[in-house]
């Protein structure tokens, strides 16, 4: 069940068959992916646009020529909202000021309209951290149940939730870091109904010695990269573990992809399958790796990364309903705020811009009205 008032994420959760509704559907995803906010608004408009085409169409008007219409009326519009905008990015404080409201604004309809204050400065924070680039990736956002939305808070670096392999240390300073996605079990022999027989224990044994040797092989290659810890996205058994752990090398094990993803992005490093070129694996680097509490659960920070812009949210909430709308809702505002940090234009809100507009829907009929004329004519 998704308890929520956001609009894509509605429309995304019903089966539609009907063409025209499967053009408001897909115009809402395209303005939550382009956007942020709006989601709801631009499927009403969408709505009300096809609307007033069943109309025209029925009138035996042409659809290239309602095109045309709507054309003529989009370069009016956007010409009249352009020259009604406002420009304060030469002004950090009044640029800072118009994000503000900004994001009280994204957040007054969502779950976080208690807290618009909050969230909004936190927001904010989080966007400028960019530095007037919008790869929203960079910003993690990490939901955490108990507490309420005000402990929420706003966290340098990245923060990875798992935890560090047995034996290993929990705090690396100055750390040279190895992504991967590899296996590091014993080969299994992937022959349907394949069977090993052994006369002995002792030839049980040698085929475990052998099983070991291998993954004893493939760690010595992982070890010559000069790392002190590596992550992979598959599992890390015991030996593997143990031998890594010997050698002084941290290990964090079944990473989600996203998770690796993003660590990739954020370290700057490569994501490896093979170890047999060293000198052409480019590896992390970061100043600190550590274990923090958060909540109840142990998770594991990095600080001072090479993209000094990544930061992560973290998100406390009573419910994982809660926690769920919290992050669509925030995610809008970080949406909005990067678009408008990139198109540093803002038009007032309070139904101005909609005033403004009022003539030249005015104008756009009377241009459709011309166009039947000619039509009929």
């Amino acid at each position: 069940m998704t308890v929520t008032n956001d609009g894509a994420t509605i429309l995304k959760s019903i089966p539609v068959d009907n063409p025209s509704a499967k053009i408001i559907v897909d115009t809402s995803m395209t303005q939550d992916t382009e956007v942020g906010d709006g989601t709801t608004s631009v499927a009403v408009l969408s709505g009300e646009f096809l609307r007033e085409a069943e109309k025209l169409v029925n009138a035996k008007i042409h659809p290239q020529t309602i095109i045309r219409g709507w054309r003529k009326a989009l370069a009016v519009a956007r010409e009249s909202l352009t020259k009604s905008s406002v420009d304060n990015s030469n002004n950090m404080d009044l640029f800072r000021n118009d994000l503000l409201n900004i994001a009280r604004t994204t957040l007054s309809s969502k779950i976080l309209h208690s807290e618009d204050d909050y969230f909004a400065n936190l927001a904010v924070e989080a966007v400028l951290r960019l530095k007037g680039g919008d790869d929203l990736n960079m910003i993690q956002i990490v939901r955490k149940l108990g507490g309420n939305l005000r402990d929420s808070y706003l966290d340098d670096g990245f923060i990875l939730d798992k935890k560090f392999g047995v034996g290993c240390p929990r705090r690396i300073e100055n750390a040279r870091v190895m992504l991967a996605n590899t296996s590091l079990d014993h080969d299994k022999v992937k022959i349907y109904g394949a069977k090993v027989k052994v006369d002995s224990v002792a030839n049980l044994a040698e085929i475990e010695e052998a099983e070991k040797a291998k993954m004893r092989s493939k760690v010595d290659k992982i070890i010559s990269h000069d790392i002190n810890c590596f992550i992979n996205r598959q599992l890390i058994y015991n030996y593997p573990e143990q031998l890594m752990a010997k050698a002084g090398i941290s290990t964090i094990e079944h990473a989600d992809f996203d998770g690796v993803e993003r660590l990739s992005l954020v370290l700057g490093a490569d994501i490896c399958s093979t170890f047999d070129s060293p000198d052409k694996v480019k590896l992390g680097c970061c100043k600190l790796i550590e274990e923090i509490v958060i909540g109840e659960d142990r998770v594991i920070r990095f600080s001072g990364v090479e993209k000094g812009e990544a930061c992560t949210v973290v998100l406390r909430g009573g419910s994982q309903s809660i926690l769920e709308e919290a992050e669509r809702s925030l995610h809008d505002a970080l949406c909005v705020l990067s678009q408008t940090v990139k198109h540093t234009r803002t038009v007032l809100g309070g139904g101005s811009a909609e005033v403004c507009l009022i003539y030249l829907i005015i104008c756009s009929k009377f241009l459709i009205g011309i166009y039947t004329v000619l039509s009929l004519d």
